[in-house]
């Protein structure tokens, strides 16, 4: 079993964000590139009343499979199960979930850059609602590197994208749909 643990920040200045993240001794992992994101359920949404999610994401001319189990209740990262797989072909995973019964419940784009930095996989991503940050590792790991970038863990978000998303609409007015671009 894998344990995911990460936080999000709203990024008010990407580029400064990726600067100083440059100054700091850091790996590349992935140049800006396009993902596109579909997140399947049931259609009783057992699933989501579950806080778990199946995910099939298309970036980099790959696609993956990702199950997330729910997360832990408490503090302030989000920490859960992780499972995930590269798919070799694409439409005949999309063709099992919806012969079993799945279809796609939301959908979302966004462009992501990754970095690795003392063990915490950094990706800014840039998305339809806003910029953000994720950062995923040990809770110690992303707790120091917030302390260098100068982020305070009172703008850590536990939120999935979803979630930010429907926030979004309900901010400003809308009917949600797919955020995409």
């Amino acid at each position: 079993m894998s344990t995911e643990t990460e936080i999000k920040i709203r990024l008010e200045d990407p580029a400064g964000f990726c600067r100083r993240l440059e100054d700091l001794r850091h790996g590349i992992v992935s140049a800006r590139h396009f993902e596109d994101n579909h997140l399947f359920d049931f259609p009783d949404r057992s699933l989501r009343n579950r806080q778990c999610l199946l995910r099939v994401r298309f970036a980099n001319d790959e696609c993956l499979l990702t199950y997330k189990g729910p997360p832990r209740r408490d503090g302030i990262f989000k920490t859960r199960e992780e499972l995930e797989t590269r798919i070799e072909d694409s439409s005949a995973v999309l063709q099992v979930l919806e012969r079993i019964g799945m279809q796609v419940c939301f959908r979302y784009q966004k462009y992501r850059r990754e970095f690795l930095i003392e063990g915490v996989h950094v990706a800014v991503d840039e998305t339809p609602i806003g910029d953000y940050a994720e950062m995923e590792g040990s809770e110690d790991g992303i707790r120091s590197l917030a302390l260098k970038m100068g982020i305070a863990e009172d703008r850590f978000l536990r939120h999935s994208y979803h979630e930010l998303y429907l926030e979004h609409c309900r901010q400003k007015g809308i009917a949600p749909q797919w955020m995409v671009f």
